[in-house]
């Protein structure tokens, strides 16, 4: 329906799922993470929506000559990206059931699924703990950091972004405690 209403005077349509433009929004990002941290970053890691703060980040990092592993994040209940299986989960913006058109794979080490409750924990662990109230997504960014620091060892240097607020999270219970 959005292609339809984007053909009417006035009106432009985005299509931030198939336009390679999100990727190129997401570069500073990768030139902020290596200026504040230089090129010695052992692992970025982040949920995949529709890819392009990943893609954009690896892609700052390809710039540079950096060996820093990159890790796409995805829901253990809709693993499309490892095993091609679709599923049910409540983790908003991720997981959509299709592998998005700027994802390539080519930028990726691995993939790592991540349970939704683990992410849900973090989210809270975040709150009381760092004072960093977050959502779902990000709660998983941190999961998927935390284990890949554990994998890589206790020098390890992982990326991992805060993406989104708890705010929207607080009519479902996610931080009743």
């Amino acid at each position: 329906r959005a292609s339809e209403i984007s053909n009417e005077p006035g009106t432009f349509f985005t299509d931030q799922l198939n336009n390679s433009d999100v990727i190129e929004g997401f570069v500073p990002l990768g030139d902020e993470i290596l200026q504040q941290l230089g090129k010695d970053v052992d692992a970025i890691c982040d949920t995949i929506g529709t890819a392009g703060t990943l893609m954009g980040i690896a892609k700052s990092f390809q710039n540079v000559g950096s060996n820093c592993k990159i890790v796409a994040l995805e829901p253990a209940s809709s693993p499309i990206l490892s095993k091609g299986i679709r599923g049910a989960h409540n983790v908003e913006g991720i997981g959509l059931g299709f592998i998005p058109a700027i994802y390539n794979s080519e930028y990726v080490d691995n993939v790592i699924t991540i349970e939704e409750s683990t992410a849900r924990k973090t989210c809270r662990d975040l709150a009381i703990r760092e004072g960093i109230f977050c959502g779902t997504s990000s709660g998983m960014n941190v999961a998927g950091a935390l284990q890949l620091s554990k994998d890589l060892g206790p020098k390890s240097r992982v990326v991992a972004v805060a993406c989104d607020t708890g705010l929207k999270y607080l009519s479902e219970g996610l931080f009743d405690f």
